[in-house]
């Protein structure tokens, strides 16, 4: 019963973030904010694992390719495949649930810990729409990082298999553009969108909701990067089944 109220709960609190709106310039501001927080903030990381996973992952194919009738193309066609339809989207997203998830719900349940919520709605303002809703806005730029992964995996991974002789540059470009699908973009951008709201909202609710001291602060860290990682692999595989099969 409390999984079943906690989801009820958790629609209520969208429901709330888009219910009495905070005044305009306040709100530019703070979306401003949370972009700077949330996605400038977030690009070294995305960019050093990007390039090196893109890297590791044509090495890898490049090893195991034994068989002579096999094209050395297919190194830059694997790392290709690899890296927009899993690696950039999902990866990167779980990855992001333990930077920017525990950010979002130590940010929020510090802010319940020390009573700023409780003096937000004393001054007649929606505390929900306040905190929530600039994050979901800033994560809305999410897929501009997505983007950014996918560019740099497949730079690092024309870079180990070039540099590292494994395959010559020609070849790898070939490989790159052989069989090339522009769906599989749109599917990976479609599930970076679900991703960035969910990014966005479920840490937010571990935070709002928590209760307790600054020692659950951390417990609601936790919580908040486990719940988040499962439900993107669900909706991973829910909408990968859809668009995919």
């Amino acid at each position: 019963m409390s999984y079943i109220h906690s989801i009820g709960e958790y629609f209520l609190m969208i429901k709330g973030v888009f219910g009495r709106m905070t005044k305009r310039s306040v709100l530019r501001e703070l979306i401003f904010k949370e972009i700077n927080e949330l996605i400038i903030g977030s690009l070294g990381i995305v960019a050093f694992i990007s390039f090196f996973i893109g890297g590791v992952v044509a090495i890898q194919t490049a090893l195991n390719l034994n068989n002579p009738l096999i094209p050395k193309t297919l190194i830059a066609f694997a790392a290709r495949q690899s890296i927009i339809l899993e690696f950039a989207p999902t990866f990167i997203s779980i990855i992001m649930a333990g930077k920017v998830g525990s950010f979002i719900t130590s940010s929020i349940g510090s802010m319940r810990v020390t009573e700023q919520i409780d003096a937000l709605e004393v001054m007649g303002i929606n505390s929900l729409n306040y905190l929530i809703f600039p994050k979901i806005i800033a994560m809305l730029t999410y897929p501009f990082v997505i983007a950014i992964s996918m560019f740099l995996g497949i730079v690092g991974a024309y870079a180990a298999a070039v540099l590292g002789g494994f395959v010559g540059s020609d070849l790898f470009l070939t490989g790159l553009q052989d069989g090339f699908e522009g769906f599989h973009i749109v599917y990976a951008f479609i599930k970076t969108f679900v991703f960035a709201m969910i990014l966005a909202t479920i840490p937010a609710y571990h935070g709002y909701y928590m209760k307790g001291g600054a020692l659950e602060v951390g417990h609601a860290s936790t919580t908040s990067f486990v719940w988040t990682s499962v439900v993107i692999i669900i909706t991973n595989y829910v909408i990968t089944q859809l668009l995919l099969s």
